[in-house]
């Protein structure tokens, strides 16, 4: 018999405001600690030096997950140009430098072919698995690292800003899989000068936005209260991309119960993905087929 996990049946999404320097994983954990909460996870994976929006699910919220991480995200982030590093990064040692500097409108016009439908390589210094080890781990043992490039959807690129001849501040917004150390590492070599990221915000994901975010700081001082519970988003809000469809009470027992149940009529078509409701609340996830919802996913609150 397992053991039991401890901790408040709670359920919903927090947002934090990460900071650099922290984990997404200890993130997570101290969200967790400081809700007790028996269950959490978080929606796409920040590299500890990047700041802005992690969303973390709570107890059935986790359920939802994959639809937050498949949304679409948005960064902003500043490019060094003129060095290329072995992590696409600052945290990285320079492994080529250049003293070419591009222009403005040199910038622009290597921008274009990034948009759109794109096959990008990820970075050696990422969690991607190779041979079930993970890339990272490989390239920090000095093994020859080789990954394969991986579709992307960028649905915007930007330049901001230009603060200087090194420095240029880019926003995206992409697709699920997107590493922004490989757009600053694919820019400075269309360029021909070089580039890496110094800089990372993650602004917004999905319905969540950055300047919702707990600091992790106001959440040390609300730790162990019900006084963030005041800030949890519904479980509901990760569905928002989804098709909601109602259910009866009869169809809500039986999807709760893992089989198909009516949803009243709507203009969701055969073979779609949609949640059911009962009273505001999520019932299930599924796909609906002639009347009825057959779950995928079933939430206990």
């Amino acid at each position: 018999m397992g053991r039991k996990r401890k901790g408040r049946d709670i359920s919903g999404w927090l947002v934090v405001d990460k900071p650099a320097g922290m984990t997404s994983t200890a993130v997570v954990n101290k969200v967790r600690w400081a809700m007790d909460a028996k269950k959490a996870g978080h929606a796409g994976t920040l590299d500890p030096e990047a700041t802005g929006v992690l969303a973390v699910a709570l107890g059935e919220a986790t359920k939802t997950v994959p639809y937050i991480t498949d949304a679409l995200k948005a960064y902003t982030f500043t490019v060094r140009l003129g060095q290329a590093t072995n992590t696409d990064d600052a945290e990285g040692e320079v492994i080529a430098e250049s003293i070419t500097r591009p222009s403005d409108d040199d910038i622009k016009l290597a921008l274009a072919p990034l948009l759109g439908d794109i096959m990008q390589v990820p970075p050696k210094f990422s969690a991607v698995k190779i041979d079930g080890q993970r890339a990272y781990k490989l390239a920090r043992d000095g093994e020859e690292v080789e990954l394969t490039a991986r579709p992307l959807w960028v649905d915007e690129l930007v330049l901001v800003d230009r603060p200087d001849e090194d420095h240029v501040v880019l926003e995206m917004t992409c697709g699920k899989g997107g590493y922004v150390r490989s757009i600053a590492r694919d820019l400075g070599a269309a360029l021909g000068c070089h580039g890496h990221v110094k800089k990372l915000r993650r602004i917004w994901s999905g319905p969540f936005d950055a300047e919702d975010g707990l600091s992790i700081e106001q959440i040390d001082q609300m730790a162990k209260t019900t006084a963030l519970d005041v800030y949890l988003h519904p479980l509901e809000t990760g569905l928002s991309d989804l098709p909601e469809l109602h259910c009866t009470p009869e169809g809500a027992t039986r999807l709760r119960n893992g089989n198909p149940g009516m949803v009243l009529a709507s203009d969701v078509e055969y073979g779609d993905e949609a949640w059911a409701s009962m009273d505001g609340k999520a019932v299930a996830v599924g796909i609906y087929k002639s009347g009825e919802l057959h779950p995928s996913r079933v939430f206990v609150t």
